[in-house]
């Protein structure tokens, strides 16, 4: 089922399976195969009372080229459930339109401000606590679904925010200094000359123009995170089983633990103690966790 349902939480979509050493959450619908929507971006947070993991998609236009909407899945992880959130841009009219971005990584902050690698247009910024309830066509249109009498909560752009490199994920600062939270940011590129760079949140509208930035020498990023002074950087190959890079800053080295074929973003998750990354490629597709005790990162 492509579209987004009211504001419950869904049953019976996610599954949580344990292994020895990992968790694998793996969808049981269509989402596991689409070939039009695509995870990439993840972050953990809690949402009405619930600690939750959040995945953006994008979904591919007809060509296969362009972007027709994106949105955010938010899952409860100890229930197995989970609730859609379309992304939405607002025009001068009112009316809400898609929210056409690569919806890359995903940082979401404490005061409850989502902030997406929106690939080549910077971050945008979205208030996961102000959802909006959209009916009928909109709600087809917005969420991407062809159910007849379709239902979704949205999330409306609220700032939009320049940032010096392609943006095509971004991870949070861990922990955070108390009220200045910090973020990671990154590009992908498919040669070693892609960078990453570390911003200061700035409250409400405050300038974002203090980037730090640096090469890793890291060719395919996809996520960052830092945990303490300590960088954890997933690496793409193809369709074979991605990499974990991790150490300070020029200093990184390859970890011995593989990340799923097709790994995206990477998030750290302090209170369960997990670092957790989202494979793109549908029937491979999953959320996949490591304990942090396993990295020797805790």
């Amino acid at each position: 089922m492509m579209g987004c349902m009211p504001t419950i939480w869904r049953s019976a979509r996610p599954l949580l399976r344990t292994r020895s050493s990992t968790h694998d959450l793996r969808w049981l619908s269509r989402r596991a195969f689409d070939a039009r929507w695509f995870p990439q971006g993840i972050d953990v947070g809690t949402w009405r009372g619930r600690r939750t993991i959040a995945v953006t998609w994008y979904r591919k236009d007809a060509t296969g080229e362009g972007h027709e909407a994106s949105r955010v899945t938010l899952i409860d992880v100890r229930r197995s459930t989970s609730v859609d959130l379309a992304l939405a841009v607002e025009t001068a009219d009112g009316t809400l339109e898609p929210a056409r971005i690569h919806a890359g990584g995903l940082a979401w902050l404490d005061d409850g401000r989502l902030l997406v690698a929106a690939t080549f247009e910077g971050l945008w910024e979205f208030d996961v606590h102000a959802t909006r309830t959209v009916v009928g066509a909109d709600a087809r249109r917005l969420s991407g679904s062809r159910r007849r009498g379709a239902r979704c909560e949205v999330l409306v752009r609220t700032r939009v925010h320049d940032v010096p490199l392609r943006c095509s994920f971004v991870g949070r600062v861990t922990p955070a200094a108390p009220g200045v939270p910090r973020i990671v940011a990154g590009e992908y590129r498919s040669d070693a000359e892609g960078r990453i760079g570390w911003h200061d949140v700035p409250a409400g509208d405050g300038p974002w123009d203090a980037w730090s930035l640096e090469p890793t020498s890291i060719p395919r990023m996809q996520g960052v995170v830092d945990l303490d002074g300590e960088l954890l950087i997933s690496q793409s190959r193809g369709m074979q089983p991605g990499r974990l890079w991790r150490g300070r800053r020029g200093a990184m080295t390859r970890s011995r633990h593989a990340l799923p074929i097709g790994c995206e973003d990477l998030a750290v998750d302090e209170a369960a103690g997990m670092l957790w990354t989202v494979a793109e490629h549908p029937w491979r597709r999953r959320v996949h966790g490591i304990p942090l005790a396993a990295l020797g990162a805790q």
